[in-house]
């Protein structure tokens, strides 16, 4: 597989990862890691950018969440839309420094869209997030904490 094609890859395996699909792209990080002679910093560049704009696709549905709220369609019932908004203004923008953990992260992501958090201080704190997540999975798989 080309250098290019291997990039391709994990981009997008991370950007489908920071939205709402079942998918995970640490395995594919890992397995480049070790089985390709692409830099660590190139790789976990790419997994991070790709991730982050998947997070900024989440981030986006959120602000249109008020469009579609009352349909009968829509996935969310008010209470768990209500109960996610609380719990997101209990703990402020700061909570994003979370959107890392799994199950947790992407629906964090949605509703900072819907309470409209800028997109400069979401781009900030998921990016830090997410970037330090693959700097500890290349480090832990590279040996560089034994």
């Amino acid at each position: 597989m080309t250098t290019l094609a291997s990039l391709a890859g994990l981009f997008c395996f991370a950007f489908g990862a920071a939205t709402l699909l079942p998918l995970q792209s640490e395995p594919l990080l890992i397995g480049l890691l070790l089985g390709s002679s692409i830099p660590p910093w190139l790789l976990v560049a790419v997994a991070s950018l790709g991730n982050l704009l998947g997070a900024v696709v989440n981030w986006w549905l959120g602000r249109q969440v008020h469009r579609f709220r009352d349909r009968r369609w829509f996935p969310v019932g008010r209470a768990a839309l209500a109960h996610a908004e609380g719990w997101y203004r209990r703990w402020g923008c700061w909570s994003l420094l979370l959107s890392w953990v799994p199950l947790l992260g992407d629906p964090l992501t949605v509703i900072a869209g819907v309470l409209r958090e800028p997109l400069p201080v979401f781009l900030l704190l998921v990016g830090i997030a997410k970037t330090l997540r693959y700097v500890a999975v290349a480090a832990i798989t590279l040996g560089l904490f034994g």
